[in-house]
């Protein structure tokens, strides 16, 4: 893998975002028309400008045209990109290739999805493949690497759902800050703790909602970025990482941590030339799709040695005012999953961050950024990772 392919030769000049919620009133070309006008007035573009673009969907669209009807985007290319849960950062990835190549000077890319008129309560059954012992659903994939996370390290049950509630309860404090969010409401640990039980230990507040979002961002070669605006942001480099998806088959596979996360962090780490993420990432967007995917990310990432994210919790290593911020908006947890838009709704958190502008949620000096969209479950997962930076 050439490590300097991408690193700072593409520039985030504009992003734009939906409010994540409840999006009734809203199709979902209303959605992506709000999410990339915002963008195109933040960057100072108009669609006549707009080279090429990317549209990240998993079932709310099925061809570019999703995008290019509603914008007026007249015979230009336009790809869609469904990769699950990691569909918007992947629609990201591919978009920043096609200007670090040479081919486009300023392209856009958006990802949408709307789940609530689906009837779901959450994802249905047929995104996943069966595990003996959980059925089908999400909460049971990330419910069995609980427990065994857990054991594995020597967690009392009471000590592990208690970090799990601190990471729910950071997570809606975080949301409180954000205007954009699903949730903007705190909760206690005692609620946390106590809320009924979706799979054992993951109790309703260890687990997002079902969403409507939309958000987008312009990206350009970083030749020509400072022709728009001086606080644009770099992109460093990303991570991808696909597992064999045999965990379930595979009778010595443990279910105590991530390897395909381990994995992509390895290679964005190595793009950019990060030797202790802990100490040079200043913010981190996770993907929170339940609290113990978050705590078992820590691991993964390195922001902690394998099997003390627990220990890091009860500090406050990850919150605010700690020593490594994580989904300094709220996350997944406060904003949903609208599967097509999380990975740039967290960009967009780093993109805001980076620049100074993340409000009363704002962290102190960042330099580099963090987000993590992962798709799948334990033991067949797929994430991408994307490492953001502030203009040298």
């Amino acid at each position: 893998m050439r490590v300097d392919a991408i690193k700072d030769k593409v520039a985030i000049i504009g992003m734009g975002c939906t409010k994540f919620g409840e999006n009734w009133n809203m199709s979902v070309e209303d959605m992506l028309i709000e999410a990339v006008y915002e963008a195109y007035a933040d960057a100072g573009v108009e669609t006549k400008d707009i080279e090429a673009a990317w549209l990240g969907s998993v079932g709310s669209a099925f061809t570019g045209e999703t995008l290019g009807r509603p914008l007026k985007l007249k015979y230009k290319p336009i790809t869609r990109i469904e990769n699950a849960c990691g569909t918007g950062m992947d629609a990201l990835r591919n978009a920043c290739f096609g200007v670090a190549c040479g081919l486009y000077d300023i392209v856009l890319v958006a990802g949408v999805e709307k789940l609530k008129d689906s009837g779901y309560g959450g994802l249905p059954e047929f995104f996943f493949h069966p595990v003996y012992g959980q059925g089908f659903t999400a909460p049971g994939r990330w419910a069995m690497i609980a427990i065994r996370y857990f054991q594995t390290h020597g967690i009392k049950p009471e000590e592990g759902k208690r970090a799990l509630a601190k990471i729910a309860v950071k997570n809606h404090h975080n949301g409180t800050f954000s205007p954009k969010a699903h949730f903007q409401k705190e909760i206690t640990l005692e609620q946390a703790i106590n809320a009924p039980i979706i799979a054992w230990p993951l109790g309703l507040f260890d687990c997002c909602p079902t969403t409507d979002g939309a958000a987008a961002a312009i990206v350009c070669s970083a030749d020509i970025a400072k022709s728009f605006k001086d606080d644009y942001v770099l992109v460093k480099g990303f991570g991808v990482a696909m597992g064999p998806c045999l965990g379930k088959e595979d009778i010595d596979y443990k279910y105590d941590h991530l390897p395909e996360t381990e994995a992509a962090a390895r290679q964005a780490y190595e793009a950019v030339g990060i030797k202790n993420p802990r100490k040079e990432i200043s913010v981190a967007q996770v993907h929170d799709c339940f609290s113990i995917a978050e705590l078992t990310e820590y691991d993964a990432l390195g922001f902690c040695e394998r099997g003390r994210a627990v220990q890091e919790v009860e500090a406050g290593t990850f919150t605010l005012e700690g020593e490594l911020p994580v989904n300094t908006d709220g996350g997944l947890k406060a904003f949903g999953h609208p599967l097509g838009a999380t990975g740039l709704r967290m960009c967009n958190e780093l993109y805001l961050q980076l620049r100074g502008k993340a409000g009363p949620r704002q962290v102190k000096n960042p330099s580099l950024g963090l987000a993590m969209a992962q798709g799948g479950h334990p033991g067949m997962l797929l994430p991408i990772i994307t490492i953001l930076g502030c203009r040298d």
